[in-house]
């Protein structure tokens, strides 16, 4: 079973995905071949195959990591060639070289490695003239414009699905964790209730990072992307959304830690306990009312209205709950101000 983990993926790359990699090796293949006085065009079906990959900005930087990579070693083993000849320790000598300047000129993992590669392969496959090198060098360039244009020409990813599924999964799980909070508020917990609470309400942090990486990657799909123009204002407006939940987990994270920490069955005799429950429960509807623009086909809700209309007015609790009572009364008040103004901008709009 760990064996598989280290060989498969999460899941399968996209068959468009296959299919545009597959179409890039074999242009760039027959391309090298008609332009270049090669039968074997092996440089050009590397490159096409590392160029396509699934963001036409990650697409390019692979083209221009590739090409660098390869002009280094090509040029590394053509004078090392010249030098010494065509002997086998030339080969290694060509090896440590090519990582050595890798380190001093700071590339990144990738391109070192490619130095490095092409150093050997070249020399492994018998270069001895400049002709020979150049031929490598025009070869590596054929393949990657090959597969960077395949991966802009064929369907250009775009990935705003993913931030549209991470995002809703974030803003039902934040609303789902209010409601809950909303309940114990309203009964008695035992420690085991508690809890389960507070793990649960842990569990939004890596939501939210989720949803901030998938946008991260949605913003990296879009750059130089001929596609991105029917895009950008879906993602920016997932990008708001989840800007405006962040502050909202911590202060659930918070409450929750609150009640926890400061449990006292006697709790449940503070009036104010039962309006702060109500508030938050009005809370959980706007999270999802915010949440609607977001989602393909909402369900129908009570209300289309923000339920959130007006500060929470209490007494004062008994001063063995002072702490708690603030404490939650406070969150609640940052919550309320950043869904109201999250509400205020959609009627708005």
């Amino acid at each position: 079973m760990k064996f598989t983990r280290r060989i498969q993926a999460a899941k399968r790359t996209p068959l468009l995905q296959v299919v545009k990699t597959s179409v890039a090796a074999v242009l760039a293949w027959v391309v090298a071949v008609l332009i270049l006085p090669v039968e074997l065009p092996i440089f050009a079906a590397i490159a096409s195959l590392l160029v396509v990959q699934p963001s036409v900005n990650q697409s390019f930087g692979k083209a221009i990591e590739r090409s660098v990579g390869v002009i280094s070693g090509v040029v590394i083993a053509t004078l090392l060639s010249l030098a010494f000849g065509p002997y086998t320790w030339v080969v290694m000598l060509a090896i440590i070289v090519a990582v050595l300047l890798s380190w001093a000129l700071r590339m990144t993992t990738g391109t070192s490695n490619q130095v490095a590669i092409s150093a050997m392969l070249v020399l492994a496959l018998g270069a001895s003239s400049p002709e020979y090198a150049m031929d490598r060098i025009v070869e590596t360039l054929i393949g990657a414009a090959i597969g960077f244009i395949v991966n802009i020409v064929i369907v250009p990813p775009v990935l705003i699905a993913p931030v549209r599924e991470n995002v809703i999964l974030l803003g039902n799980e934040l609303a789902a964790t209010l409601a809950r909070l909303a309940t114990a508020l309203s009964e008695p917990q035992s420690t085991a209730d508690r809890e389960r609470l507070m793990i649960e309400a842990r569990l939004l942090r890596p939501m939210k990072d989720a949803a901030v990486e998938a946008i991260e990657e949605g913003e990296d799909s879009l750059s130089l992307n001929p596609r991105r123009s029917a895009h950008r204002d879906e993602l920016k407006e997932l990008h708001d959304v989840t800007d405006k939940f962040g502050p909202v987990v911590t202060r659930v994270i918070g409450m929750t830690r609150a009640f926890r920490d400061h449990y006292d069955e006697t709790l449940y005799d503070e009036p104010t306990l039962t309006a702060i429950a109500d508030q938050l429960t009005r809370a959980a509807h706007d999270l999802r009312l915010i949440m609607r623009p977001s989602i393909p086909d909402p369900e129908p809700m009570t209300s289309e209205f923000p339920a959130l209309t007006a500060p929470l007015q209490v007494k004062p609790p008994q001063s063995t709950h002072w702490v708690l009572i603030g404490s939650l009364m406070e969150d609640l008040r940052r919550i309320r101000e950043e869904l109201l103004i999250q509400s205020e901008d959609d009627l708005d709009d």
